[in-house]
């Protein structure tokens, strides 16, 4: 099967048009807006900032409640002392617990406590309620799938 080749360096490059332009303006903001509002309604509403509400929810859905550190950094897109940072402090409110992997005695599991998971619950309608205020609500009428699968596309 072919494999697409570059444009020639003589072509002209296509301009977008205003729609694309739109897009492709709006998208940083967005990107800098939207974890900005969530968290800010996070913290005042539950004192829980984003960063410990993400580490909550992937926990809560990892086999056994619990991820080997380096994969909860993954999954929070944070860096690996970021995420230890986050995990300290969540252990020092006894939401989460540093517990060893089971395969590999060198690394460390966080571990969701049951308190973290009510605490997760607890939280979750305000994050819930920002998601939709600050995004889902203004993506009335389009096609919520093929954005998400478009979205998806473009991140990997």
């Amino acid at each position: 099967m072919p494999t697409a080749q570059p444009a020639p360096a003589t072509a002209e490059p296509n301009p977008l048009s205003p729609e694309e332009e739109a897009v492709v303006r709006a998208l940083p903001r967005l990107i800098h807006a939207l974890p900005r509002a969530i968290d800010a309604d996070m913290v005042r509403e539950q004192r829980l900032p984003s960063t410990e509400y993400l580490a909550l929810m992937h926990l809560s859905e990892a086999p056994g409640r619990q991820l080997r550190m380096s994969d909860l950094a993954e999954v929070c897109e944070m860096s690996l002392s970021g995420t230890t940072r986050v995990v300290h402090r969540l252990e020092s409110l006894g939401f989460v617990q540093r517990v060893r992997c089971a395969e590999d005695a060198r690394g460390w599991n966080a571990a969701l406590t049951d308190a973290g998971f009510r605490r997760l619950k607890e939280a979750w309608p305000t994050n819930l309620a920002a998601v939709r205020r600050y995004f889902l609500d203004h993506l009335a009428g389009l096609d919520l799938k093929k954005l998400a699968a478009a979205l998806q596309k473009v991140a990997t």
